[in-house]
């Protein structure tokens, strides 16, 4: 990847990688994922966190390119997650006279992730409101515990009106043509595909346990005169800053984006997916303008589960399964439990042939999420959906469509 200018003297010195297949082991990424790193480069020159293994040579290179044979006098490290800091022993092999800045905790945990004495390191220990003056520029730091790991800080560039983010405004993705997105005067699809979306999956899996910190982060940054952030995966967001807080704000404290419905089915033989699919039609027939359908057995569970907080309603059709829920539909639940899943609309449509319990169940996860409606009528099918069952269908996506 290129080196790209951010600003005068900041620059982006990230890598792709578009051949790791799962994003920590679980996530899908077809587009691939960046590893972001930056310079600023003044009086003293600042790197801000390094990049997986996976980068190391692209990444070395790139600085090298930005430092044009000078050295590094600071390396600061946001978050100690190997994607992020996966090169900072072979940063201080290559730059032994470089002061790692970091908080406390992040100083704590280094030794269990490189055989590193900190004794022997030069280190800055920074905390809540220090300062770092680079010359031109003076980084401002301010912590971050719990978004997502408890020694994340992020950092103001006061000179640029640049935040380092560190994990926030994150997103899954590439980039090609430049390191930089503006939100501003673009369509909401246009958005939804160039950067909600992926910035969405990334968010509820990755960070969306988190919404309390998150929002502490928000309230943090309010006060800041932000004109860019800079994130540790994904593009550097430079107008339409507005778009993006708001997102952010939904997100983190759990709130729909807009109305619409996800309708996730477990089906072996195809009757529950038939059964799924029909009703996904009755919605869309009495005016209900988005429905999602995902077959949790096939689809990417993290777009089920994105998916599941953009909209404001959520079905679940399910199979009895060994006497439980078919091991797709407790993943599932189990995934929207963990991600804090609340303040939505839900209803339940259960399949069996002798002993259907797979509602019972269902609902048993959304009665220990918070404030979750659970429609009162459920649809029984006995292993084939027939003409009684259309009709009952009918009339709980008339309860489904009213959030009744």
């Amino acid at each position: 990847m290129a080196v790209w200018k951010i600003s005068e003297d900041v620059f982006y010195v990230g890598v792709n990688d578009t051949t790791l297949d799962l994003f920590e082991s679980q996530y899908r990424i077809p587009d691939g994922v960046t590893y972001n790193s930056y310079v600023i480069k003044d009086s003293k020159i600042a790197v801000m966190d390094t990049v997986d293994n996976r980068a190391t040579d692209a990444w070395f290179d790139n600085l090298e390119e930005v430092f044009g044979g000078k050295a590094p006098d600071y390396l600061v490290v946001s978050h100690l997650e190997p994607d992020h800091a996966g090169n900072i022993r072979k940063f201080l092999v290559k730059y032994p006279e470089t002061v790692v800045v970091a908080n406390a905790k992040t100083v704590a945990m280094l030794p269990q992730f490189f055989e590193l004495d900190t004794e022997e390191l030069s280190i800055l220990e920074v905390k809540e409101g220090d300062t770092l003056k680079l010359g031109r520029h003076t980084l401002h730091f301010v912590m971050a515990p719990m978004v997502h790991w408890p020694e994340v800080m992020v950092e103001y560039d006061e000179a640029d009106k640049i935040l380092f983010s560190a994990d926030g405004f994150g997103r899954f993705g590439a980039l090609s043509q430049s390191c930089t997105y503006d939100a501003a005067g673009k369509a909401q699809d246009v958005l939804e595909h160039e950067w909600t979306g992926e910035a969405r999956r990334y968010f509820i899996n990755i960070v969306g346990k988190y919404g309390a910190n998150v929002q502490g982060l928000l309230k943090k940054a309010a006060v800041l005169d932000i004109e860019k952030i800079a994130p540790l995966h994904g593009p550097v967001l430079t107008g339409g800053l507005e778009y993006f807080l708001d997102k952010y704000a939904k997100w983190s404290s759990y709130q729909p984006e807009e109305k619409g419905v996800v309708v996730a089915y477990s089906s072996i033989h195809g009757n529950t997916k038939y059964v799924a699919e029909h009703f996904a039609s009755i919605l869309k027939g009495q005016g209900e303008e988005n429905v999602a359908v995902f077959d949790l057995a096939r689809a990417d569970m993290a777009q089920a589960v994105a998916d599941s907080f953009r909209y404001d309603a959520l079905v679940l059709a399910g199979i009895t399964y060994d006497g439980g829920l078919m091991p797709c539909m407790e993943d599932f639940l189990y995934h929207l439990k963990m991600k804090n899943f609340q303040n939505r609309y839900a209803a339940v449509i259960e399949n069996g042939s002798w002993g259907p319990v797979s509602g019972r169940l269902m609902k048993s996860y959304l009665e220990n999420m918070k404030n979750i409606t659970i429609c009162e009528d459920m649809v029984t099918i006995r292993s084939v959906m027939k003409k009684a069952d259309g009709q009952a269908l009918e009339k709980l996506a008339e309860k489904v469509i009213k959030r009744s």
